[in-house]
């Protein structure tokens, strides 16, 4: 349990007062039409734009579960925070399709390469997604991990769980909805030096402790490779090379979620060095979320600590470890980990549900109106949110593994649309629409199966769910391109008209040039830098 001081509270409440007043700054400026609530009007920096893609990206489920993961399992899971390559593919190659077709969800772009079919599904694969995964899990995990840290069962006699999951559920959607996009983006540039600078304490002070990083590599040995053996049962290096690959391609490039930050860019160039800052940022988590497991793990090891589990490793370090103030710059780093995350998932679920959907079967529908939908809709999603804990709490114990299953199940059909689809121009529309669903249905079927995993033993489709998941993920992918080029072969493909700009091929010569006009040398500099560092760990830790 952590003893909070004065002190603690004090910079708790400071926290707060900045949030309150980013709000209100964004609430002056008055959204006119969707582009504005959605999108912040177009007009974000590079810096607003970094900030925002790192800051969705981590969740109190970092704080708790990657540490959890660091812990357990060692460097097997750094694989996922060490893409920041896959943000800069999305910068260099991605943005110039999605800026200059001024579109507003990833669906809407799938409509333009594909048909409206495409666009109507990949909206549907994407919020229930998000409902069911993103939004539970992180107010799970941020439920769990403020009742852990605080030490506290019962207040006014209802579970802490709920009333720390849910007042920042409600506090979180509040802002969201009455400061849109651009009060996301600007309170993401707050949160972010708090969540870093409360990790890297919480680094500091652990590797003091525990006697320097010799000590934590000495302890955790086995543990710090991040390429395993091919016949690991979790962690096989074919799997985690390929699987993570598309994984990561689906998230940075292709999702809703993190692709809305660059498309609220000023123009290419700023989007560009926007996920340039994001590709530096996301070089962090290895080191201030990750390392702090193993080194809980060396610090137990020690007798210096205690935890029961694994996801127990962070708070545990918070309440032991930290001096007063401190502790509640940390904690105000896990507030703003969770309310990051979910203000972007509120957001981008509304901006999906009104352009996608009633938009299109209102189209008559004027700017003010649709931006009181994107309100409403909001407020929708931060309810079914809260509906849905109850559910997976219900399943706590796999929490982890639940949402590491649906995320490789979803991203290999939706990650080889999109690559195809911009790759070449002999990929028909209909390739496209039949790709999504064959590869959510095929998806869905170990989905459903998995629960019943000891009783098919023996039998025709064992196979199905004793097969890694990652190598589940891989052969998804490949079946999902294999239907799609053969679709392609007896169907009609769409007009080099329809295609203009949407291929790589097509690309327009303005576009080209506005990407040409905007390079220079720092732009290699930082690109040569972060693929550098990434090769850098790789080959430390090989």
């Amino acid at each position: 349990m952590v003893e909070l001081s004065t002190l603690d509270w004090l910079v708790l409440a400071g926290f707060f007062v900045l949030l309150i007043g980013v709000v209100g700054m964004s609430m002056r400026q008055k959204e006119e039409d969707t582009a504005d609530y959605f999108l912040a009007g177009r007009n974000a920096s590079w810096l607003v734009i970094g900030a925002s893609i790192f800051a969705s990206n981590i969740g109190s489920e970092h704080l708790v579960g990657l540490s959890g993961s660091g812990a357990q399992s060692g460097m097997a899971l750094a694989h996922w925070e060490l893409q920041s390559w896959i943000i800069l593919l999305l910068g260099w190659f991605f943005v110039p399709f999605y800026w200059s077709s001024k579109v507003y969800t990833m669906p809407e772009f799938l409509e333009r390469r594909y048909n409206s079919k495409a666009r109507t599904f990949l909206s549907v694969i994407s919020l229930v997604s998000y409902v069911l995964t993103k939004v539970a899990v992180t107010v799970y995990a941020g439920g769990i991990a403020f009742k852990t840290i605080l030490g506290i069962d019962t207040m006014f006699g209802i579970d802490f769980f709920w009333i720390s999951a849910l007042g920042l559920v409600i506090i979180t959607g509040i802002y969201t909805v009455l400061g849109g996009m651009k009060a996301i983006m600007w309170t993401s540039v707050l949160q972010t030096p708090v969540l870093i600078i409360g990790s890297v304490v919480i680094l500091v002070v652990g590797l003091d402790q525990v006697g320097g990083w010799a000590e934590v590599e000495r302890i955790n040995d086995a543990n710090l490779h991040l390429i395993r053996s091919a016949s690991d049962a979790e962690f096989p290096w074919p799997g985690i090379i390929f699987g993570s690959f598309i994984i990561g391609f689906w998230y940075w490039c292709t999702d809703q979620y993190i692709v809305q930050r660059v498309l609220s860019a000023k123009g290419i160039k700023e989007a560009r060095r926007g996920t340039m800052f994001a590709g530096y940022l996301k070089l962090l988590p290895v080191f201030i979320f990750l390392f702090p497991g193993m080194i809980a793990v060396a610090l137990k090891e020690k007798g210096i600590i205690d935890y029961a589990s694994a996801d127990q490793a962070f708070p545990t370090l918070v309440a032991q470890l930290l001096p007063s103030g401190v502790k509640g710059i940390v904690i105000g780093g896990l507030v703003a980990a969770l309310m990051s995350s979910l203000a972007s998932l509120f957001n981008s679920s509304a901006t999906l549900f009104t352009i996608d959907f009633y938009k299109k079967f209102k189209p008559e529908s004027t700017e003010k109106h649709l931006l009181k939908v994107g309100r409403l809709a909001t407020i929708v999603i931060v309810i079914l949110g809260i509906l849905w804990i109850p559910v997976m709490s219900l399943i706590a114990d796999v929490l982890y593994e639940y949402l590491q299953s649906v995320q490789s199940l979803i991203a290999p059909g939706i990650a080889a649309v999109f690559l195809l689809g911009l790759v070449s121009r002999r990929i028909t529309p209909a390739a496209g629409y039949y790709g999504l669903v064959s590869g959510f249905i095929l998806g869905m079927i170990r989905l459903v199966l998995l629960p019943f995993r000891d009783s098919l033993t023996g039998t025709s489709v064992a196979w199905i769910v004793e097969m890694n998941w990652l190598y589940y993920c891989i052969l998804l992918f490949v079946l999902v391109t294999v239907i799609m080029i053969g679709i392609s072969m007896f169907t009609a493909r769409a007009s080099e008209e329809k295609l203009k700009g949407l291929t790589f091929r097509t690309l327009g010569k303005g576009t080209m040039s506005e990407v040409v006009a905007g390079l220079d040398r720092w732009d290699y500099i930082h690109t040569v830098g972060i693929l550098g560092i990434t090769a850098f760990i790789y080959i430390r830790f090989w």
